[in-house]
C-alpha cells in the first residue's frame, strides 16, 4: 500500500517524524535515511528544505517540539491553583507514556542530551520557557518572584526526571509521587510569602 501523503508536506512530515525518533531513540541515532524512511519525503527535498543538513532538521524539529509542549503546559496552567496545574500536567504525561506503550521521553530532554550544539540551545530556550511559565503562576497564586522562579526550576527539573523515571519502570507512580512532593512544596512557598508580607492597618477614616 503506498504511503499516504502529508496534507503540510513534505517538510512538515520530516519534521514531526525527527520529534518521533528524537523521543525513542535520542538524538545520536537519529539520520536523515531514517527521518525519510518513516516521513515518506522524497530522498530529493532533503536538501532542499534542510539545506544545513541534518543539524538544521534535529535543531528545528527541538524547536517545533519545544514549541508544542509549551502550548501544552499552557493550557494545563490555565487553572485556579499550582497545585491543580501540576495534576493535569502530570496525567497529561502518563497518558504520553501509555501511548507510546513507554517506548518516548521527552525530546527536549534528549535533544539537551544530544550531540547538535544548535539542538541543545533550543532545548535550553525551551527549558526556560516552562520555568517562567511556572513562575508567573506562582507569582498568581501569591508567591514572591525571586521564590516563584526558584521553584519553577525545581518543578521543571523535578518533572522532567520523574519522566524517566516512569518510563524506565514502565508506570506513572513516579509522576504522581513527585507532584505531590512539588504540590506541598508550592503550597509552602505560597504561604510562606504570604505570611512575610507586612499587613497594612485598615483605613478607617
Amino acid at each position: 500500500m503506498p504511503r499516504r501523503k502529508d496534507p503540510d508536506g513534505p517538510r512538515a512530515a520530516m519534521i514531526r517524524s525527527a520529534i518521533s525518533l528524537i523521543r525513542r531513540r535520542g538524538v545520536a541515532a537519529v539520520s536523515f535515511a531514517d527521518v525519510l524512511n518513516a516521513s515518506g519525503a522524497p530522498r530529493g527535498s532533503v536538501y532542499h528544505h534542510f539545506p544545513g543538513g541534518r543539524a538544521q532538521l534535529i535543531t528545528e524539529a527541538t524547536q517545533v517540539a519545544g514549541e508544542r509542549i509549551t502550548g501544552e503546559l499552557t493550557r494545563a496552567l490555565d487553572t485556579p491553583e499550582t497545585a491543580a496545574a501540576l495534576r493535569a500536567l502530570a496525567d497529561a504525561l502518563a497518558r504520553g507514556l501509555d501511548r507510546g506503550d513507554y517506548a518516548v521521553g521527552c525530546p527536549i530532554a534528549a535533544a539537551a542530551l544530544g550531540n547538535e550544539p544548535g539542538a541543545v540551545t533550543a532545548a535550553g530556550v525551551a527549558f526556560d520557557t516552562w520555568r517562567d511559565l511556572v513562575t508567573r503562576k506562582l507569582v498568581q497564586d501569591g508567591a514572591t518572584p525571586r521564590r516563584a522562579r526558584s521553584v519553577a526550576l525545581l518543578v521543571v527539573s523535578a518533572l522532567e526526571g520523574a519522566l524517566i523515571v516512569a518510563r524506565t519502570e514502565r508506570n506513572p507512580a513516579a509522576l504522581d509521587t513527585v507532584v505531590e512532593e512539588l504540590n506541598v512544596l508550592c503550597r509552602s512557598a505560597i504561604d510562606a510569602d504570604r505570611t512575610r508580607r507586612p499587613v497594612t492597618a485598615p483605613d478607617v477614616s
